[in-house]
């Protein structure tokens, strides 16, 4: 087996954080412009570098019978069971009682393995497509366009994340080779520092539910050709983001790289605690809401995703992350290697 690439696991184990300190944060932006500052500047780029990334991995899929038993194991199975998880957890959090279980309507984190699953059964036509970005990122731009789409499996997400999958799916090791070249770290920090500030004007003039991507243009209060332009304008400024992000991501391996193979737990059990966390007064003391308190928030925030990615974790519960499901599937007939060499003689002989 090929060894793993210490990079991506940081890159990913590094994202996942960022996924759970924003929504760690949410609660905190009321009456704060430095903490909503830091909110869009995380959301700028921390799902657009994960879809990347998850773009990059998605390469290889060919809808072969092995890879779709783990695309079914890996992202259905999951949803399946986390969608039902959240939907009671909310019951008893939320007090609403009757909130019904819709495996067609995904409930907080779960709409991106729905999207993942539509994105990679994909693969195969946006990999045979002369300029498959320029073509994804209409799609996303008709999806601002369109009110009309229906909520049902996040579709508006499906459609306007999708250029960060399909971008993935176009880079190779040396494209990930120019963005950690020591220039481009070294102007990383200094372009970070810009974004924030540029993010802390933007506070009081925009919405972030612009880079959530779930709604078109209309349902966001803007014309219609706002959502077009904001589609390109916030991929523009995702990608040199995620290029700086990824610039500053350490190649070599750390304490932390042998949790980037475990990103997926922990993207998915933190929700629990994010969900939890309002319902259970977390938010409600002042302090909370001083420069201290979200800083604390924060590092507690890291702390249990990082905790969530561990291999005991992954051990007590990849039976419903990551099942097998060999016994759902049919045996998959393999011709031994040497009756396929002679099957390609004879072919070769015969023509």
């Amino acid at each position: 087996m090929a060894e793993r690439d210490a990079f991506f696991d940081n890159a990913k184990y590094l994202a996942i954080v960022l996924v759970a300190v924003g929504h760690a944060w949410e609660p905190l932006r009321d009456g704060s412009r430095a903490v909503s500052a830091l909110y869009l500047l995380v959301y700028a780029f921390h799902m657009p570098a994960f879809i990347v990334v998850s773009g990059y991995f998605s390469r290889n899929f060919d809808a072969s019978p092995g890879r779709l038993r783990r695309l079914v194991g890996g992202l259905v199975v999951p949803y399946v069971v986390f969608e039902t998880a959240y939907t009671f957890f909310t019951r008893w959090t939320d007090g609403v009682p009757d909130r019904p279980v819709s495996l067609l309507d995904p409930l907080y984190l779960t709409w991106f393995l729905v999207a993942l699953f539509v994105w990679r059964l994909s693969t195969p036509v946006w990999q045979r497509l002369r300029q498959p970005v320029p073509v994804a990122l209409a799609v996303a731009m008709l999806a601002t366009l369109s009110p009309s789409i229906d909520d049902g499996l996040d579709l508006q997400r499906v459609l306007q994340f999708l250029p960060y999958f399909v971008l993935g799916l176009c880079l190779r090791p040396e494209h990930f080779q120019l963005v950690r070249r020591r220039a481009v770290r070294l102007a990383a920090g200094p372009v970070f520092a810009l974004a924030l500030v540029l993010a802390y004007v933007a506070v009081p003039r925009m919405s972030a539910a612009w880079l959530y991507h779930r709604d078109s243009a209309q349902e966001l209060g803007g014309p219609a050709w706002s959502g077009p332009v904001m589609t390109l304008v916030a991929f523009g400024c995702s990608l040199v983001l995620v290029a700086c992000f990824f610039a500053l991501v350490p190649g070599r391996r750390t304490w932390f790289t042998v949790l980037g193979s475990g990103t997926l737990y922990g993207y998915l059990l933190h929700g629990f605690l994010v969900q939890g966390s309002r319902s259970w007064g977390w938010y409600g003391p002042a302090w909370v809401h001083q420069p201290l308190g979200v800083g604390l928030v924060a590092l507690v925030a890291g702390a249990v995703v990082t905790v969530l990615c561990t291999p005991p974790v992954r051990r007590a519960l990849r039976y419903v992350v990551e099942p097998e499901l060999r016994w759902a599937f049919r045996r998959e007939a393999v011709q031994p290697a040497h009756a396929t060499q002679r099957l390609n003689q004879r072919a070769a002989e015969v023509s």
